[in-house]
């Protein structure tokens, strides 16, 4: 099955670069935006995909309608409102771009504790009500303060590099090990919890965070800190969160998200019948609360558009009869060596052979088959490297492959030895296998924007 088979129902207005894009490649696009659910299941089984943002929930009943469904597409960070695990029991793909709006969330974030700490949104009001109260507004300084991430993934990763401007510490917890980076130490819960002044909540809603922050989660901070939440309302419980305001336990807090959004936000006051503690919220100088927004600014939605093509039009092979394209190599990504020396060796590299180097070796820029920035990196190591254990060799090989998940899992299924635990950066998703003779091979599903 080519593109030009695969029918598409879209769910949800989204930028007119996502429709068009995919038309172009030779996908039809059907849109309805306005039906009942129980209509959409009447025709569901007549498309290949469909692309929603948060009209309503993808559950079984729905699933088992759709027959023919190959993909669900959620123009957004996370797949919540998806029935994961049915639908990958129908082998249906699923599509999320958290890539797509990270920098946006990573912005407003900090956007959300720079005006906490400097209590502006509060001397704006009272401006604005003819009250040019100076002390009552004097803020605090971010410099010196110790911001802890818990969940350090795409949001989490671009909030901690949003703060590389200051001088701060940032340390970060996750339940995946090894994925902090230059921009934060990854910690344990424990360590961060006794060290953060400031806290930034960056986890998907899952059964394991559901009303994760609660009183006793608060309590377990050592110092009083400010709490900011760009990732799932339903993460906080928010009377808990009230409490600890009034306490001073939590000094201040910028929402994004509340723990009372209904499926589609735009409805959230549509019954007039606000919970207390939200009403209370809403009565306090030391909270921001902004609409669900952090994600949604006017470069994010392209991005996100952007993101969703090209991982629709990654699913499918044209010279394929199969409709999904098999997961694979695509290039080489780089060729690492190890060497005695090897920052004399890049200058020698540097002065006779011309090679644009820096710390990490060099970098080969060229174009891929979609005309997108595309790099092959050249490194040297340290001849004690343990970075190609467990291979003794002195070189290990770095692959670029199109769709990391699925290549694992064909690979553990074929019994190839994999290394270590896959990572995720903003430069991309990385994993490690052995060969037959003992070579480490390095998988990388890259990100190649972000060397721009």
């Amino acid at each position: 099955m080519k593109s030009n088979d695969i029918l598409i129902l879209h769910l949800d207005s989204n930028h007119p670069h996502l429709s068009q894009t995919l038309q172009n490649a030779g996908f039809s696009n059907d849109f309805d935006l306005e039906s009942s659910k129980e209509t959409i299941l009447k025709k569901i089984q007549d498309y290949h995909g469909i692309v929603i943002r948060s009209r309503f929930a993808i559950d079984k009943d729905f699933i088992d309608a759709a027959e023919n469904l190959q993909f669900i597409a959620r123009v957004g960070a996370g797949l919540e409102n998806i029935d994961c695990d049915y639908a990958t029991s129908k082998n249906i793909q699923l599509i999320a771009a958290p890539e797509g709006n990270r920098n946006a969330v990573g912005e407003h974030t900090l956007a959300l504790l720079l005006s906490l700490l400097n209590k502006v949104t509060i001397a704006n009001s009272e401006i604005r009500d003819g009250h040019w109260n100076r002390e009552k507004n004097r803020g605090y300084e971010l410099d010196g303060k110790t911001v802890g991430i818990i969940g350090y993934g795409n949001m989490g990763k671009s909030f901690a590099k949003k703060l590389r401007g200051f001088d701060v510490k940032v340390i970060c917890h996750d339940i995946v090990a090894n994925v902090g980076d230059v921009n934060a130490k990854q910690v344990s819960l424990d360590e961060l919890q006794a060290e953060a002044d400031v806290v930034s909540l960056h986890v998907p809603w899952t059964a394991e965070t559901d009303r994760m922050v609660d009183a006793q989660f608060i309590a377990a901070f050592a110092k009083p800190i400010w709490f900011l939440n760009t990732s799932r309302g339903k993460n906080v419980v928010t009377t808990d969160l009230v409490e600890a305001l009034k306490s001073g336990k939590i000094v201040g807090a910028g929402l994004d998200v509340l723990e009372y959004e209904k499926s589609s936000f735009e409805n959230f006051f549509h019954d007039h019948l606000l919970p207390e503690s939200f009403q209370e919220l809403l009565g306090m100088d030391n909270v921001i609360i902004t609409p669900h927004v952090a994600g949604w600014t006017v470069e994010s939605s392209e991005r996100l558009a952007q993101v969703i093509v090209e991982k629709i039009t990654a699913l499918y092979a044209e010279d394929k009869n199969h409709p999904l394209k098999p997961a694979g190599v695509t290039g080489i990504g780089g060729v690492f060596f190890k060497a005695n020396d090897p920052t004399i060796l890049k200058e020698w590299y540097q002065k006779h052979l011309g090679l644009n180097v820096d710390p990490y070796g060099c970098t080969f820029w060229w174009k891929d088959n979609n005309d997108n920035p595309a790099s092959t990196q050249w490194s040297p190591f340290k001849a004690d490297t343990s970075y190609f254990d467990p291979s003794p060799k002195q070189f290990m090989q770095n692959f670029r492959v199109d769709d990391l998940d699925r290549l694992l899992a064909a690979l553990e299924a074929d019994g190839v030895t994999l290394v270590g635990t896959p990572e995720s950066h903003d430069y991309g998703k990385f994993a490690w296998i052995l060969d037959p003779e003992g070579n480490k091979i390095e998988l990388w599903q890259p990100n190649d924007s972000a060397f721009l």
